[in-house]
């Protein structure tokens, strides 16, 4: 359904038929071409994965409808147009619409969605709140099993506690093997599994270097899957893209390598009933409905049989040439250009 509304969308995308009278005449400057600025780069461990998404986004424009902009925002903060130092306040002379391409901090934790907003800069993904709510794993921990959906169980730790301490209070709460990660951060940079003391501190330690904080989590065995929520343009609600199974050993991690080193990635179709794709279907757009995410999203799955345990969502999930939400999409046929099309259409209605 998903699929047939985007391509529709797109047959008959101008740079001002998707909007309203009003809105239209606000964009009147746009003569023949939408001016679409690509944010990307920015200030954590996932500059270059936003690299690699904003150079797919920018690629993926065709230059007859679109007059494209690259925004690099550099890790030392600095913000860059085209190569040229730029402000945010000075975005609105060069582009009408933000095709927000960060990843991980500043980008994806409603810090860089706040900014946009100031200067009344249409922009794709969540709002700030939304997005600050995801990026905490300890918040969306609480904002998603308050509506039912099962999380594993979690401690958090942080930079200065006594290492003794840290793991008496774990002990007390979850038992080994242990998932240890960044409280903040995406790409499943700082991830490691840890299946004893020496590990579980070596892991903290590791996920410290990241963030301020780190969350130790229960390991749910099971299977690894993950599939995207897209919204519809009219009032349809939003659509579940077809779930990817990881293919991994049991108590091997998807982590950064894997996801973006890895050249066999181990992803394919998922192995599931009816049921079951039901139940997973339903859990992924209550989480994105009760968060309030926009868009599009990608929420990650473990398959036990109990049901779809959420490990995280990903508001902002990557777009590179491998990126899992990109497999999805690709499963029912959609070609990325007409995606990205698409959600620059839903930025412009301001849904």
């Amino acid at each position: 359904m998903v699929i047939l509304e985007i391509i529709s969308h797109i047959k008959v995308l101008s740079p001002l038929n998707s909007l309203g009278k009003n809105e239209r005449e606000g964009y009147t400057v746009l003569m023949s071409k939408l001016r679409v600025g690509v944010m990307r780069g920015g200030l954590g461990s996932e500059y270059h994965v936003s690299l690699r998404t904003g150079g797919n986004v920018i690629n993926a424009l065709p230059r007859d409808k679109y007059e494209v902009h690259d925004i690099l925002i550099t890790n030392a903060g600095e913000w860059l147009i085209d190569g040229r130092p730029t402000t945010p306040a000075k975005l609105l002379q060069h582009v009408d619409v933000v095709f927000n391409a960060l990843h991980g901090e500043f980008g994806e934790d409603g810090k860089v969605q706040k900014i946009l907003e100031i200067f009344d800069i249409p922009y794709t993904g969540s709002t700030a709140l939304p997005s600050a709510i995801g990026m905490n794993k300890e918040l969306a921990k609480k904002y998603f099993s308050a509506v039912g959906i099962k999380v594993p169980k979690g401690v958090v730790v942080s930079r200065g506690e006594e290492v003794s301490e840290v793991v008496a209070r774990v002990g007390q709460e979850i038992r080994a093997p242990y998932v240890v990660k960044p409280l903040s951060g995406g790409s499943s940079v700082g991830l490691s599994l840890a299946h004893n003391e020496k590990d579980l501190v070596a892991g903290i330690e590791k996920a410290l270097t990241y963030s301020e904080k780190a969350m130790v989590e229960e390991y749910v065995s099971g299977r690894e899957v993950t599939l995207g929520v897209v919204d519809s343009s009219g009032r349809a609600g939003s659509y579940a893209t077809p779930p990817l199974e990881i293919l991994l050993p049991e108590g091997t991690l998807f982590d950064y390598d894997q996801k973006y080193k890895n050249l066999s990635h181990p992803v394919g179709p998922a192995r599931m009933s009816e049921s079951e794709r039901r139940a997973l279907e339903e859990t992924a757009l209550l989480a994105h409905t009760h968060l309030g995410a926009r868009h599009y999203a990608r929420y990650d799955f473990i398959m036990t049989d109990e049901g779809p345990y959420l490990l995280e969502v990903n508001t902002l999930p990557g777009l590179t040439d491998t990126s899992l939400l990109i497999k999805s999409l690709a499963l029912k046929g959609l070609e990325f250009p007409n995606f990205v099309e698409y959600v620059l259409t839903l930025a412009l209605q301001k849904k």
